[in-house]
């Protein structure tokens, strides 16, 4: 499955347009997870976890664009997108990914 930012692909022509397909993680324990209680003071290891788990937030929400382009019969993916988001009132972060199905030759 090839998987772009882009609206093109060098050297591929898009033959059919599947339609936009979007793929939505939420996520809200990626800064304390599986940290001791000293852990979460130190702010360097606080941060790394933090970053980790947003990462596989992120590619739990590309796993999902991707089966939902599988689902159109798709093999590649244009025009991608990633939004993040902070729920502040609930410390939840959203992160979706929002792509064009289409098969290219």
């Amino acid at each position: 499955m090839i998987i772009t930012t882009t609206n093109s692909i060098e050297g591929k022509e898009v033959s059919n347009y599947l339609g936009v397909i979007m793929g939505t993680t939420y996520t809200s324990n990626h800064g304390t997870k599986g940290m001791t209680f000293k852990d979460i003071f130190n702010s360097k290891k606080y941060y790394e976890n933090y970053e980790n788990g947003l990462e596989d937030a992120k590619e739990s929400a590309f796993e999902k664009l991707k089966q939902q382009a599988e689902a159109k019969q798709a093999n590649a993916i244009i025009g991608i997108s990633v939004d993040v988001e902070l729920m502040s009132t609930t410390g939840v972060t959203m992160i979706t990914v929002i792509g064009t199905a289409v098969h290219v030759k």
